[in-house]
This record gives structure tokens, sequence and C-alpha cells, in this order.
């Protein structure tokens, strides 16, 4: 079975409104960074074929690009579920039979191998969906061929997806893939798992 991973990344104006200490800029860095690690490991991950990012952001689009990464642009204040949707719906025009891991853009710590044991277990069920490390959200909703995405992300995205009908996943040890960074407290449990090479410049100066 082949793997697409769409990754949907909002205008960097706009995003992790929540680092509120911090000035503007600061912040657009920190989404981009988290969007660049994030997308990097799952290029790195053998268990798909294809990454796609779905973002109107020009720079999003350069840093993605130079990884060697597929962008497609979304539609302006259309929202997260429709941005998934939008790349799971390019995925299965381009490529037949394909299952999509609709994956959130701000997983600093995730590592390719924990990809990996997620789309596997995945494979199993027709829908799934990994909790984010607070256990309300979700940081990997799957699909499988012919099979429809229906995302339901946002607040209490946990619950929502298992009354979708998704299956809660439980792939082993997987903490990076679990921690969506949304606060200065999420970044510093990032650190502490092992932050990408993107965020890690930005956070800890190295």
């Amino acid at each position: 079975m082949q793997w697409v991973a769409v990754v949907p990344v909002k205008h960097l104006a706009r995003a992790k409104s929540r680092f509120s200490a911090r000035p503007a800029n600061e912040r657009a860095a920190l989404a981009l960074a988290f969007a660049v690690d994030t997308v990097h490991m799952a290029m790195r991950c053998q268990d798909l074929v294809e990454v796609i990012v779905v973002t109107s952001d020009p720079v999003v689009r350069h840093a993605v690009e130079k990884l060697g990464c597929t962008w497609i642009a979304d539609e302006p204040d259309s929202g997260l579920n429709a941005a998934f949707e939008r790349g799971s719906a390019h995925a299965r025009l381009t490529r037949s039979g394909v299952a999509i891991a609709a994956l959130a853009g701000d997983l600093p710590a995730v590592r390719s191998d924990e990809l990996s044991r997620a789309v596997r277990a995945a494979a199993a069920v027709e829908r799934g969906f990994i909790a984010d490390a607070a256990g309300t959200g979700t940081t990997l909703l799957t699909a499988l061929p012919g099979i429809e995405l229906d995302p339901h992300f946002g607040p209490r995205s946990r619950a929502a997806h298992a009354a979708s009908g998704a299956i809660a996943l439980e792939p082993g040890l997987t903490p990076g893939l679990r921690r969506d960074v949304d606060t200065e407290v999420d970044l510093w449990d990032a650190v502490r798992l092992g932050l990408g090479t993107a965020t890690a410049a930005l956070a800890l100066g190295t």
C-alpha cells in the first residue's frame, strides 16, 4: 500500500498566536521551523511515497520546495479541515489508490520511524488517528484507499474523530508524533524529546 502525507501550513502571519509574549516575526519563524522539521521527517519516512504541503504562504512554499516537497495552494480562510481535504483530493487525483496520512504541521520533535510505525498500524483500519500529547487533540488522521478522510481537526478533535468512526491507533512509543507545539510549555516539552534542526536553531541557538 502506498501512503501520501498531507500537511497543511497556515499563513505565517496568522500562525502560533498562543506564543503571544513573542513578537510577530518570532512567531512566524517558529511556525516555519515547526513545519520544516515536520516535513523533513515525513520526507525521510520510507513508508510515505509523497508529502504534499497545503499552504498559501510563499515563504512556506519556498522552504518546502528546498526540501523537494510537493505543495499546492489552499483556499484563503477556508480552515484546516478544508486544507486537509484539498490535499487528500489532490493526492488521489495524481496517484491512483493511495492511502492518506493527514499530519499536523507543528511536530518539531517527530521522527521518521514514528511515522513509519503509525502508518503501518493504520493499515489495519479504514480510518485511524493518533491523539496528541494532551489527549484531546489529533496529530495524525489516516484513511485507506477509497475511504474518505473526513477530518475533524480543531478543539476536542480526538473525540470528534472517534465519534466519526475513526479508530485510535496505538503504534508503540511515538512521543514526538504526539507532541504538537502550540505554547511555550509545549515547546520545552519538545526540547526534552529532541528538536529537529530548524526548530533547534531558533529555540536553542544550535
